[in-house]
């Protein structure tokens, strides 16, 4: 009994297509896992929040504009200081308000020695907020 039906090679043709039977198969199950899981995945614990009734603050802290020109004179928001008197009024600053930002305006030829120095000065008298300022227009 034959089951091939022939037994030239001239009357089988290759087979050239895809048998996607079995990847549609593998799909569905992939496809169920998912749809179990997935709920499994998001399942959280549902409580009741407290409500605030609060504006944010729109007070913005003290701060401090500093300014070193390249010749080494120093600017306290816009007036001469003393290199002596930097260290006390750093002090004073951070015992009248302890969130105090100092902001650094430095001219690019000043000595990075002054910068270092006036950071540490600041970081000593318990300013923790020190901030550069520069000009946005570099080219």
């Amino acid at each position: 009994m034959a089951f091939g039906g022939g037994n030239s090679y001239q009357d089988q043709k290759a087979l050239s297509e895809i048998n996607v039977v079995p990847l549609v198969d593998v799909m569905l199950v992939l496809l169920i896992i998912f749809i179990i899981t997935a709920p499994l995945l998001t399942h959280s614990v549902k409580i009741e929040l407290p409500k605030a009734s609060t504006e944010p603050s729109t007070a913005k802290p003290e701060h401090i504009e500093f300014a070193i020109q390249a010749n080494g004179e120093f600017f306290w928001n816009g007036e001469t200081v003393m290199p002596e008197l930097l260290m006390t009024r750093f002090m004073q600053s951070a015992e009248n308000s302890p969130h105090t930002e100092l902001h650094i305006r430095a001219d690019k030829m000043a000595h990075y020695e002054h910068v270092a120095h006036v950071m540490s000065m600041a970081a000593k008298a318990g300013l923790t907020k020190i901030g550069f300022i520069t000009d946005p227009a570099f080219e």
